[in-house]
C-alpha cells in the first residue's frame, strides 16, 4: 500500500475540499490549519475549522502556536471533536505566522519545538503527529558535525512522543520557490534510528513523480499539497498509476467530467460558506489553477470572466461555454 494523503492549506483544505479528495481516493486529509491561541479563546471563525465528519476519516486537525500551555490546551479542546490524529505545524513559512515565531519560525527554536510536542502529548490520548520543512535557510541545512538539521530533528521529536512525522523539502527562506529537496527526506526515512512513518511532501504534482518517490526515498505517504488545487482527481490519477486495485472514483477523463466536478466544488462551497457569492469566491483559487483551463487557447478573457463571476449560474455559464469550445 502506498497512501496518498491531502497536505493541511489554509483556506483550501474546508469540508467540501476535503470530501471531494476523499472521493478520489486520498488516505488521509488534514484541516486547514487551526491557530491555537484563537482556539482557547473561543474564536468563533477558528472553532468552525474543527468541524469534521465521519465519511472524511481518517482525518487529522493540525494546530500551530509557540507556547506551549496553550498548544496543549488547545490539542485538548481538538481531541472533543475526535480526530483520528492532531498535528502540529512546525513548517508554515507565511510571515503572519513564521514571522511571530510560530510554523517553521520554531526551526529556529527547537527546545520550543520539543517543550510544545511534550505538553501537547502529555494533554491528548489521540496520536499526536507533525508537519516540518528541511530548516530555517540553506546555512541551517547542517549541523556542525554534518549531520542534517531535519535528521536530528526527527529523532528528537520521535523521542518526545511523535506519531509520524510529515516533511516539507524546502527551507523556509525558500517558501514555494525553487524545487523540492527530497533527498534529505529520504535521509530521514532510512535513519535506522528512526521507526515512526515519514511523510514525503513538496512538488509531487504527476503521478510518475509520486511513484519515483515512494520507489527512490522509501517514504510511508506522499502528501500532495498545490497539485490539487482545481484537481482532486489528483489522488485518483496516482492510485490507477501505482496499481490495478481500484476501491475509489476513477479519475474523471474528459474536460467535461472534471468541469462537472469543479461544479460540485461550487456547490459545496456554497453550502459549507452558507452564501452563493462568498462560496463562489472561495473557490476561485481553484478555478485559477485548475489544471483543465492550462494551456487552451485565446483563453485570456474567458478566465478572467470566469473569475469575476459572482453568482452560479454565470460560472456554470461560462464553464458549460468552454466545455463546448475547447472539448
Amino acid at each position: 500500500m502506498k497512501p496518498l494523503y491531502l497536505a493541511p492549506m489554509e483556506d483550501v483544505t474546508d469540508p467540501a475540499f476535503r470530501l471531494l479528495c476523499k472521493r478520489f481516493g486520498a488516505d488521509r486529509v488534514y484541516t486547514e490549519f487551526v491557530n491555537a491561541d484563537a482556539l482557547v479563546r473561543d474564536v468563533a471563525s477558528t472553532t468552525r475549522k474543527l468541524q469534521i465528519s465521519d465519511s472524511e476519516r481518517p482525518v487529522s486537525i493540525q494546530i500551530y502556536g509557540k507556547d506551549p500551555d496553550s498548544m496543549a490546551e488547545a490539542a485538548r479542546i481538538v481531541e472533543q471533536a475526535k480526530p483520528d490524529f492532531i498535528d502540529l505545524n512546525f513548517g508554515c513559512p507565511v510571515k503572519k505566522v513564521a514571522g511571530k515565531g510560530a510554523g517553521a519560525g520554531l526551526l529556529r527554536n527547537v527546545p520550543a519545538i520539543l517543550d510544545i510536542v511534550g505538553a501537547v502529548v502529555r494533554s491528548v490520548s489521540t496520536p499526536v503527529t507533525a508537519k516540518t520543512r528541511l530548516g530555517w535557510d540553506e546555512s541551517s541545512l547542517f549541523l556542525p558535525d554534518g549531520t542534517p538539521f531535519v535528521v536530528d530533528l526527527a529523532e528528537r521529536l520521535q523521542d518526545a512522543g511523535i506519531a509520524e512525522l510529515a516533511i516539507h523539502g524546502r527551507t523556509r527562506s525558500q517558501m514555494y520557490r525553487g524545487e523540492a529537496d527530497w533527498t534529505l527526506i529520504g535521509e530521514v526515512k532510512n535513519n535506522p534510528r528512526i521507526h515512526i512513518p515519514i511523510i514525503g511532501n513538496g512538488d509531487v504534482t504527476t503521478p510518475e513523480r509520486a511513484k519515483e518517490c515512494f520507489d527512490r526515498y522509501g517514504v510511508d505517504a506522499v502528501m500532495i499539497g498545490r497539485a490539487s488545487f482545481g484537481a482532486p482527481w489528483i489522488f485518483a490519477e496516482i492510485k490507477e498509476y501505482l496499481s490495478a486495485q481500484r476501491s475509489f472514483s476513477a479519475p474523471p477523463r474528459s474536460m467535461a467530467a472534471k468541469v462537472a466536478v469543479l461544479k460540485e466544488h461550487v456547490l459545496a462551497s456554497i453550502q459549507w460558506i452558507g452564501d452563493e457569492r462568498k462560496g463562489i469566491v472561495h473557490s476561485r483559487r481553484h478555478f485559477a489553477a485548475s489544471p483543465v483551463f492550462k494551456g487552451l487557447f485565446d483563453f485570456k478573457q474567458t478566465r478572467i470572466a470566469l473569475l469575476r463571476a459572482e453568482t452560479r449560474d454565470e460560472v456554470f455559464a461560462i464553464m458549460d461555454d468552454i466545455v463546448a469550445r475547447y472539448s
